[in-house]
């Protein structure tokens, strides 16, 4: 786009014809200004640069006023402030007007004709109007066609001093035609032709001199308002201030009308009936105004006597705000939960792992070096047995345990104990140390996880005395609601982490019973059961819910990764908790669990799992184990008590595990298949009854509680027939005195028929006694 400078007032040369001798260059500042003083008076257009100084009076003469609002209001009134204040500017050959020059020009004029400007404007008082204006138009139109001049002594008669400086500014907007410019562009396009071309291309350097144009005629409309507005006043236009105004006076001569008393009477009737009329109006109103006060005393009655339902509105407001905040707070604190869970389930299953493996590798260990010395044994060599480092190191830890072990049951006072029946579970001391270590880390960020937040989110009993309330004011809308079930889904976060730090297989670990989160949801229970009328309340079955949802997926996980059946304690302390959960959870007898089904079932897996996995019980001849001190003979007798151990533990499960299963797993899959064949394998004497004694004392008594039962559990067929056998082997060696020993088992596991048999073979009659005992 061609750039088209801007539009400005140029100042005349001396020698033109049309030039005003009181524009010749000065060398003194401030000439300009005051050559251009008298030019007010002067006949002739002023030039450019006079026609500025004319609007810059006019708008210094308005004051700071007008000056802001011009800067303030548009982009045009922007661009001409410098022109008003600063009067003419000489455009270089490009058009531009230099800025420093104007400044300048500025400064000096402003500062000389700061006093003379407000003298000449308090003469001001009218603008001419458009007649004259076009009067002297056409008169310098005619001067202009005679002489092709215009004489500087034509004198203007006028009486307002303004005439005549609009009429030089008039007479200036149209320049002379040696300073005319050649058009080298199109002529700017009018509005209705820019509108037609609106859809074709335009010419935008066109387009950009029309709209300098019209925002010129805009901005010098604008600024002859303004004039007109400052000069306005009471006295404006004083030829017509002074026409006569004509007042009418009211003439006391004037005779009136003579008076009639009818007439007098009548308009006083005729006034008296308005009055009337309007009395009874005002009585209508009245009366409407007190029924509309007896109506509205009856509208705030009714208000107040239902502002329950405002009370109600608020309290479920509250119940709305608060459980969407509870839900906020819980899942921002969820994962921190599921978090610190991990890492404790990480660090026992680590420990868990470790020592299992221990086992496992001590077991491998110690049975090949037994195989290996009895390999020598058979071949006679009097070699020393060549041991690895890794195998010695093993073996001389293992009995360095047993040694600690026997040391604590002798200053415990424990002389019945039986090598095998122990654990194993001791840990070195660095691995306790880091263990602890680890144990403490997670406990301090367990106690983190609620410490930015208030008791009422994360304080089960402050939960629930929430629901609690609600509860007691509005029964119906607690029901209908069913809170019942979002209650457990609202504990369980709050639940889990009190069972962070909880672990179901210690013997010291806290009762369920005894948790906070436990006698909390008792209490809630207990109020609800006092305050519905109904038996079947939903809020009876919050706390089997919470241990459904919660509590068994915890123990389901201890159980499957973390339990060690050999474990005696372990075992105990996890029955303990399950039957304690069973027994709650029988309060819901039409409710089939399926959190208890999987409890029990994860429970068979991990045995039959144990007794595949732990269970190895080495048959050596009779020769290696007839010495009860040898190697062999203790390694064997280790291992057949820590498959007893196994059934020990396997048979605690009664009562809670159905029975089946538990002959199944303790009696066909154990007894039968392990400690059988090492009974058989061993040497008749008194250490295989007491062996049979141990075994017959782990056996349920609820098995063999029918009286008229008189055979035994068939998974116990296979044992009768090995105590019999054992006991026709005793009769007839040195050691018949243990017989006596081997009918009372019989008798307990109900094998009453094979006794009374083996009496009678044998004339035991004094045993008889024992037989009708039973």
């Amino acid at each position: 786009m061609a750039y088209r400078p801007k539009r400005t007032f140029r100042q005349r040369r001396a020698h033109s014809s049309d030039s005003d001798g009181a524009e010749e260059p000065s060398s003194e500042p401030g000439a300009p200004e005051e050559q251009a003083a008298p030019g007010l008076t002067e006949e002739g257009p002023p030039s450019g640069g006079g026609r500025a100084e004319v609007t810059a009076r006019r708008v210094r003469g308005r004051g700071p006023r007008g000056r802001g609002r011009v800067w303030a209001s548009s982009r045009r009134a922007t661009a001409a402030a410098p022109r008003a204040e600063g009067g003419s500017g000489v455009p270089d050959e490009e058009g531009e007007t230099p800025h420093s020059s104007e400044s300048k020009d500025d400064q000096s004029s402003s500062s000389n004709s700061s006093s003379s400007l407000e003298e000449e404007f308090s003469s001001i008082v009218n603008i001419p109007d458009a007649a004259f204006i076009q009067a002297a138009r056409r008169k310098r139109e005619l001067a202009r066609a005679q002489d092709d001049y215009i004489s500087l002594d034509v004198k203007h008669t006028s009486a307002i001093p303004g005439m005549k400086k609009n009429s030089e500014e008039d007479s200036e907007s149209e320049p002379d035609d040696h300073e005319k410019r050649i058009p080298f562009t199109p002529k700017p396009q009018t509005l209705k032709q820019r509108m037609a071309e609106e859809t074709t291309p335009r010419n935008e350097e066109t387009s950009e001199e029309s709209q300098e144009d019209e925002n010129q005629d805009i901005w010098e409309q604008q600024q002859m308002r303004k004039a007109v507005k400052i000069t306005e006043g009471p006295d404006l236009d004083l030829s017509y201030s002074s026409e006569p105004q004509t007042v009418k006076k009211f003439d006391t001569l004037i005779s009136l009308p003579p008076v009639n008393l009818e007439i007098i009477k009548k308009q006083l009737n005729t006034r008296l009936t308005l009055l009337q009329d309007t009395h009874r109006s005002h009585l209508r109103e009245y009366e409407k105004y007190i029924q509309d006060v007896k109506s509205s005393k009856s509208t705030i009655q009714n208000l107040e006597n239902s502002s329950n339902q405002a009370l109600n509105f608020k309290f479920y407001k509250s119940m709305k705000i608060y459980v969407e905040n509870l839900i906020d707070c819980l899942n921002e604190k969820i994962i921190s939960i599921q978090e610190i869970e991990s890492s404790m389930h990480a660090l026992l299953l680590k420990q868990a792992m470790t020592l299992m493996k221990r086992r496992q590798d001590e077991l491998k260990h110690e049975s090949t070096y037994l195989q290996q010395l009895s390999r020598r044994a058979e071949t006679s060599t009097n070699e020393s047995l060549a041991v690895d480092e890794k195998t010695q190191w093993i073996l001389e830890e293992i009995e360095s345990r047993r040694s600690r072990r026997r040391q604590a049951r002798a200053l415990s006072g424990n002389c019945d104990h039986q090598e095998g029946t122990s654990s194993d579970d001791e840990l070195s001391s660095a691995d306790m140390t880091d263990f602890q270590k680890t144990q403490g880390d997670i406990s301090q960020d367990h106690k983190k996880i609620f410490e930015d937040v208030h008791d009422d989110f994360c304080n089960i009993q402050h939960i629930l005395l929430k629901f609690q309330q609600w509860r007691e004011k509005y029964p119906d809308s607690y029901y209908e609601a069913f809170i019942s079930l979002c209650i457990p889904k609202l504990l369980n976060p709050l639940i889990r982490v009190q069972l962070i730090d909880w672990n179901p297989l210690k013997f010291d670990a806290i009762g369920i019973k005894q948790m906070p989160w436990f006698t909390s949801i008792e209490e809630f229970m207990a109020s609800s059961m006092e305050d519905s009328k109904k038996e079947d309340s939903a809020d009876k079955k919050i706390l089997s819910t919470v241990i459904n949802k919660t509590l068994i997926p915890r123990l389901t996980d201890f159980v499957e990764f973390i339990w060690d059946p050999l474990s005696t304690s372990q075992t105990t302390s996890l029955i303990t908790h399950c039957r304690v959960i069973l027994e709650e959870l029988s309060t819901c007898a039409n409710e089939v669990s399926k959190g208890k089904q999987d409890l029990l079932k994860s429970v068979v897996v991990r045995m039959k799992k144990a007794i595949e996995d732990d269970v190895f019980i080495p048959l050596y001849p009779k020769w290696t184990v007839e010495n009860k001190i040898s190697p062999h003979s203790k390694f064997q007798e280790r291992q057949f008590w820590s498959g007893v151990k196994l059934f020990h533990n396997i048979l605690l499960w009664n009562g809670v595990l159905p029975d089946d299963t538990l002959q199944e797993l303790g009696l066909g899959k154990l007894l039968n298949r392990y400690l059988i064949i090492a009974l058989l394998n061993a040497i008749p004497g008194p250490d295989v009854v007491k062996k049979c004694d141990q075994i017959a004392a782990y056996l349920p008594e609820k098995w063999f509680q029918n009286s008229a039962m008189r055979t035994s559990v068939p998974q116990l067929e296979n044992f009768i027939q090995f105590l019999l056998q054992s006991a026709h082997k005793l009769s007839r060696s040195e050691f018949r005195e243990e017989v006596k020993e081997i009918i009372p088992i019989l008798v307990k596991i109900k094998a009453l028929n094979q006794a009374e048999s083996f009496i009678e073979e044998y004339h035991l009659d004094h045993l008889k006694s024992v037989i009708k005992e039973v």
